[in-house]
């Protein structure tokens, strides 16, 4: 790995802090990049990724800690004064004009002149010796939307580094892209590294994540877990330090593990999205458990929202009970009886100005019609019944669900869906962001629709979780199915190890 100098490298954090009410997203973090290296930046949600990435560019002021760039402190006051300093980013999804030509975007806020006129010729000119030296042969008098997303993240990369030039910071680039597309990119940012920038990498690949940089970060709960050179870690001590656990065996109890028997409720072949989650099969017997593990952006949610209709899915078919059914809408999902708890309960989950009431009686009013109102004695009855079952915590059904605690929130959104009477649920991190009482509650929760003979599909990243209630578990990497686990395959260490499996290998 290129070394500017061990004492002072490109651009270094001490100690950052940044602190929300309630909350400390980074706390005294340290991290640090060479010129000429691809440094990667690693954890779950809620690792602090994001938050120290805006604390380098400006985007947040700090609370706590010292920037240094090239041994000298500074305080960037905002992304252009960033820029200013030397230091781009380039997001998931393009910050551009796309109904501005390729050579307009590259030169946005910096147009050449002549005679106190913008220079159009000058302009196109400059753009093409610009992307000349990424490798880029196209035209750039054409809108930016005319091109593919691999190559618009080309030109944001080349107009971030006319603008900065010595810091360039990639937040999930390839996350929309194919092989090919990421091939390309990687040949950028290889010639960038070439060219003795220090490049920050953010991705949830872990395949690209050994490909591609020369050491890796790992941030969890706001705080570092340590930096390693990229060729001297493995993949399960990686996974370890991102989920913050040892690999152990767990002892099986009450028998649950058991591969279900018979024809099963649902089955799911070939089903995919392209740029989303790769086809794969899938089946789904009543009062079965299925658990999906894998890492953050690794095609857990897509699965996910593939299923329920969120995203159209381009290949395969769904059958239910042998009959083929159509989930092209979340509206169609629910129709054949499926019901769907988001991860993210406070944007797509609950409407938190609503009350309880209105929150519970949600989803059956959409699939029984708006013109068929549910009367509100009917809504009140319904949500009390809930709230009795569930011991959801709230002084009556009235009261705005935005005030409840989370664990209550999420009590509501199961309840929304239970009211539906579904055949199968899917839950998208369940228990994430909840006290510990309601945590052991919606397990209970689980473990009690599964026995009354719902099928259940059930995301976690707390792989303890999904060994506890789970027969059968489906793990995902890199937007791929790669393994399923069956009875008392069923432990955190199989989880993990085909989690970490580099992609050559073949996973059972």
């Amino acid at each position: 790995m290129p070394q500017s100098d061990a004492r002072q490298p490109l651009l270094r954090a001490r100690g950052v802090r940044k602190i929300f009410p309630g909350t400390v997203a980074l706390d005294g973090v340290d991290f640090s990049l060479e010129a000429g290296e691809v440094h990667a930046l690693l954890g779950e949600n809620g690792a602090g990724k994001s938050t120290l990435i805006k604390c380098l560019t400006g985007a947040y002021r700090r609370d706590g800690g010292d920037i240094l760039l090239e041994g000298k402190s500074i305080d960037p006051k905002g992304t252009l004064d960033a820029q200013a300093y030397g230091i781009g980013t380039v997001y998931q999804e393009v910050n551009l004009l796309p109904n501005l030509s390729v050579a307009e975007n590259l030169s946005l806020g910096h147009q050449p002149t002549r005679f106190g006129m913008i220079s159009v010729r000058g302009m196109n000119i400059r753009a093409r010796e610009v992307l000349g030296q990424y490798g880029l042969d196209i035209d750039v008098t054409r809108n930016l939307d005319s091109y593919s997303v691999a190559v618009q993240q080309v030109i944001a990369i080349a107009r971030a580094v006319m603008l900065s030039g010595k810091v360039l910071i990639l937040d999930e680039p390839t996350a929309s892209l194919d092989s090919h597309e990421v091939k390309m990119l990687f040949d950028v940012v290889r010639s960038l590294k070439d060219r003795g920038l220090g490049i920050v990498f953010i991705s949830h690949f872990l395949d690209q994540i050994f490909e591609i940089s020369d050491r890796l970060t790992v941030l969890r709960n706001g705080q570092l877990v340590g930096t390693e050179v990229t060729g001297e870690i493995d993949r399960v001590r990686l996974i370890n330090m991102m989920l913050g656990r040892e690999l152990e065996q767990e002892v099986r109890s009450h028998g649950k593990h058991h591969a279900a028997a018979g024809e099963p409720r649902l089955s799911f072949s070939g089903f995919g999205r392209k740029g989303s989650i790769e086809p794969f099969d899938l089946s789904i017997h009543a009062g079965e458990v299925v658990g999906v593990a894998g890492l953050l952006g690794s095609g857990r949610t897509e699965t996910a929202e593939v299923l329920f209709g969120v995203a159209h899915h381009d290949s395969g078919e769904a059958r239910k009970d042998g009959e083929i059914v159509s989930l092209t809408s979340p509206r169609q999902a629910i129709k054949a009886g499926f019901g769907f708890c988001p991860e993210d309960r406070k944007t797509d989950g609950v409407i938190a100005d609503l009350s309880v009431r209105e929150n519970i009686a949600l989803a059956l009013q959409a699939r029984i019609g708006w013109m068929r109102r549910i009367p509100d004695r009917e809504q009140k009855a319904m949500a009390n019944d809930y709230i009795r079952k569930l011991d959801i915590r709230t002084p009556d059904a009235e009261k705005p669900v935005g005030l409840l605690s989370g664990g209550n929130q999420q009590k509501v959104m199961l309840a929304r869906w239970l009211a539906t009477n579904p055949s199968f649920l899917i839950l998208d991190e369940p228990t994430r962001g909840i006290d510990v009482g309601a945590h052991a509650e919606i397990i209970r929760l689980i473990e009690e629709l599964c026995a009354e003979g719902m099928s259940l599909l059930v995301i976690s990243s707390e792989l303890d979780e999904l060994v506890a209630y789970s027969h059968r578990v489906v793990v995902v990497r890199d937007r791929r199915h790669v393994a399923e686990l069956i009875g008392e395959e069923i432990t955190t260490d199989n989880m993990v190890c085909a989690i970490a499996a580099p992609e050559r290998e073949a996973v059972n």
